[in-house]
């Protein structure tokens, strides 16, 4: 199993899991610094390593209405901060080619969102960053469909690579999780994500806009941390009842402490 090293934190291996999290998307300062603050913090008592995610712009909404976020030039002034000033690594996805040089400066990770996961020239333009990048699953693919991201990723000698499982579609506004998908993905060789919360969206469930169901955040993550995975993707909201966006599937910030020492125990007996 390969490590990557973020900073100085290193995901893989034998490493404890690596945890990203934050809200969803950016919605103003104080949200995301007093997220990431506590996030830290949290992390920090539990001893695990932490980065920070929230997304500068979410391109794939379900309604053209839907809150995106900031844009790109305001977004990554204020990850930048996040970084200065909160002292943490920082993670956003990017969505065109465009977007991939202002975010290499800014961005720790760089993250494809599932549904552009096989697209060619994104992948390739990312790993030609020479950054770490994590590459979410697309929805629609087979966990041994993973190998061909590998191997268009890795066709620039850039191995810095994680794989984000997040749950599969059948239609009909659902998810599911095949947790056979870890071991199948780790098999590979790079760290395997499990992305907690958007396996719990129910995609236009709410006909303009997502559903989720965050009650079983901590089933599904307690369950991966059995199955075998390198880290966690979590999105958290102070509120997410009032967030701007995938506030049904998001954890709040105040119930994050307890899921995350769950982790901690099952992932430090778990053996695969």
């Amino acid at each position: 199993m390969r490590e990557i090293t973020i900073g100085n934190i290193t995901a893989g291996g034998n490493n404890p899991p690596l945890i990203i999290a934050g809200p969803c998307v950016i919605e103003n300062e104080e949200i995301i610094f007093h997220t990431a603050q506590r996030l830290k913090e949290i992390c920090l008592s539990v001893g695990l390593p932490f980065v920070f995610k929230s997304s500068f712009d979410k391109a794939n909404r379900t309604s053209v209405t839907s809150f995106r976020g900031p844009g790109i030039e305001k977004g990554l002034r204020l990850l930048a901060e996040v970084k200065s000033r909160v002292a943490v690594p920082v993670i956003s996805d990017i969505h065109s080619i465009e977007q991939i040089r202002p975010a290499a400066e800014i961005l720790d990770i760089i993250q494809i969102p599932a549904f552009l996961c096989r697209q060619t020239d994104l992948l390739v333009a990312a790993s030609n960053t020479g950054k770490p990048v994590s590459v979410k699953k697309g929805q629609f693919l087979a966990p041994w469909d993973v190998q061909n991201i590998i191997g268009k990723f890795t066709s620039t000698g850039n191995e810095k690579l994680m794989l984000t499982e997040r749950g599969t579609t059948f239609g009909y506004n659902n998810l599911v999780v095949d947790f056979r998908s870890f071991p199948i993905m780790r098999s590979f060789g790079y760290p395997v994500i499990f992305d907690v919360t958007h396996s719990l969206q129910l995609p236009g469930g709410q006909g303009g806009c997502s559903g989720g169901q965050r009650e079983y955040a901590g089933t599904l993550a307690r369950a991966a941390a059995a199955a075998g995975v390198d880290g966690f993707f979590m999105e958290v909201h102070p509120d997410p009842d009032i967030a701007l966006c995938d506030g049904p599937n998001m954890i709040p910030l105040d119930e994050v402490e307890k899921l995350l020492r769950d982790i901690k125990k099952i992932s430090s007996i778990a053996e695969y």
